[in-house]
């Protein structure tokens, strides 16, 4: 079993590789992390070209959904953005904050920053920065964000709980997220769970979506709305290498599910002993 700095060294290695790939390569893998399929193109990434404020440089193609569509930024909006690798979240953010808002993307994996930076700076995009730091401990005042956006990175992160505790720290109050993620229905098999590259690759860091919805509760949020819902196939020349054909028959007429997901919550307009009710 590996311990949660272990898992995150994995991560911050394998997407500092992906930082330097392009999005042909990103998108044809599992979320970047290697030559995962010939069935398909990709497997998680949703179509961005069409949303204002897109720009293909800053598109790795590493997202399982369009969070930035579904979460309501307003002109003026302070947007933080977890997980924001070459920019592309932060930069369809401001294009609805428009120049009198702000936002600020953190990630974890410096090779990302660099490369979010630079995108910014070729475009002359001084209201986003980009900031190096764990998502659990965000580099970050409190009561800071009227908008908190990710795009397929809490599966990442072995301390979802902590994120989602952390999110609520920085949100001002009566802010919200919109997070899209990877979630599973059933158990996932070991062989999948416990491999390096799937876990970079978005799939075997997930955990049961009905432990995903409780940690957004138990943290204090509250209008939590699943926004949007689809299932993730896993083909079978993925399957293949850590499966058996019956192993991989029985996976198929199981219960068991992937799914992508875009979630809503509100931090509450006023918080007991505030004062302010």
């Amino acid at each position: 079993m590996k311990t949660e700095e272990q898992l995150k060294e994995i991560v911050k290695q394998k997407y500092g590789e992906i930082a330097l790939q392009d999005k042909e390569t990103n998108m044809s893998s599992c979320c970047g992390a290697g030559e995962c399929s010939t069935e398909v193109y990709n497997i998680m990434s949703e179509d961005y070209s069409t949303l204002e404020g897109y720009n293909s440089d800053a598109d790795l193609g590493l997202g399982c959904g369009l969070p930035t569509q579904f979460a309501q930024i307003k002109k003026g909006d302070v947007v933080v953005d977890l997980g924001s690798g070459a920019g592309n979240d932060c930069f369809i953010a401001r294009h609805e904050t428009g120049e009198s808002g702000k936002v600020i993307g953190v990630d974890f994996t410096p090779a990302m920053i660099e490369r979010a930076r630079i995108n910014a700076e070729a475009r002359g995009f001084n209201n986003v920065e980009f900031r190096q730091g764990d998502i659990e401990n965000m580099p970050l005042s409190a009561n800071v964000a009227d908008v908190v956006v990710s795009n397929c990175v809490l599966n990442l992160v072995p301390n979802k709980n902590g994120v989602f505790k952390d999110i609520f720290r920085v949100l001002k109050p009566g802010g919200h997220f919109s997070i899209s993620d990877i979630v599973l229905a059933g158990e996932l098999p070991e062989e999948l769970r416990s491999d390096a590259e799937m876990y970079a690759g978005c799939v075997s860091g997930a955990i049961q979506k009905e432990d995903y919805m409780n940690f957004i509760q138990s943290n204090g949020f509250e209008n939590i709305v699943i926004q949007k819902e689809k299932a993730i196939v896993i083909p079978d020349d993925i399957l293949i290498k850590y499966l058996s054909k019956e192993e991989i028959q029985s996976f198929k007429s199981g219960n068991t599910g992937i799914f992508s997901i875009s979630v809503y919550a509100q931090k509450p307009k006023c918080l007991p002993n505030s004062g302010c009710c």
